[in-house]
């Protein structure tokens, strides 16, 4: 993967409540993207990859979003997941690595061997919501650390990943031995530079480039700042 040093990535979404959820409107967003310069794409489910995939050649983190009942993971949580992205073909599959359980309490650890058991050439991205599952996550032998759930779960409710020139980030990279891809609010163009300036390996902007409704509240909430 090393044609993603440096480089941006463009996550490509929309669940099924938003205005845009439509595999063949992903696709379409995948090739804007890669027409602006992005150099990969990060896409839910496997329908979507597959039509990405004939939009574009570009490499795609793939992952599935579901919720279960027992548990707060969301991300490609069972092997049902790494079974649909697999067969979608996507060349990196990210995970939640965080320490929460997954369904029937199975932890992280487990879940990891049961992936490379199964599909031990599978190259996995570890996504983390705090220094200590970063570090955890390089210790378990991800392929790649991302930052994508800093701010999004319990053990790290407050975090701006940000905060104090991406201080956290600075840490992680001074710690773990894999690649660490930063994710999760990197909401300006100078933000994304400056993680690669750091050391990051690559950057995922999503939101600001790929939710038109996301970006139109931006504007109003100052919009709606001016007292008339």
């Amino acid at each position: 993967m090393k044609f993603l040093k440096n480089k941006l990535i463009v996550s490509c979404q929309a669940l099924s409540d938003e205005p845009l959820h439509s595999p063949f409107i992903m696709g379409r967003m995948a090739l804007a993207a890669k027409e602006g310069g992005a150099s990969g794409i990060r896409a839910n489910t496997k329908e979507d990859i597959l039509e990405i995939k004939r939009n574009v050649d570009l490499p795609i983190i793939g992952i599935v979003k579901k919720d279960y009942v027992d548990s707060e993971v969301y991300i490609t949580t069972t092997m049902a997941e790494i079974e649909e992205l697999v067969e979608a073909k996507a060349d990196i599959i990210a995970i939640d690595a965080t320490s929460a359980t997954r369904p029937n309490g199975v932890h992280l650890d487990e879940f990891f061997l049961e992936i490379k058991q199964k599909y031990p050439k599978v190259i996995l991205m570890a996504d983390c919501s705090n220094y200590e599952e970063a570090v955890h996550a390089d210790e378990l032998g991800f392929d790649f650390i991302g930052t994508t759930l800093v701010g999004y779960t319990k053990q790290s409710k407050g975090i701006q990943i940000e905060k104090d020139d991406f201080e956290l980030i600075k840490n992680i990279l001074a710690k773990v031995t894999k690649p660490v891809i930063a994710e999760g609010n990197i909401d300006t163009p100078e933000k994304a530079r400056r993680v690669l300036e750091l050391g990051c390996y690559s950057v995922v902007v999503g939101s600001i480039i790929t939710r038109p409704q996301v970006i139109t509240k931006k504007f109003m909430n100052e919009i709606n700042k001016i007292m008339l």
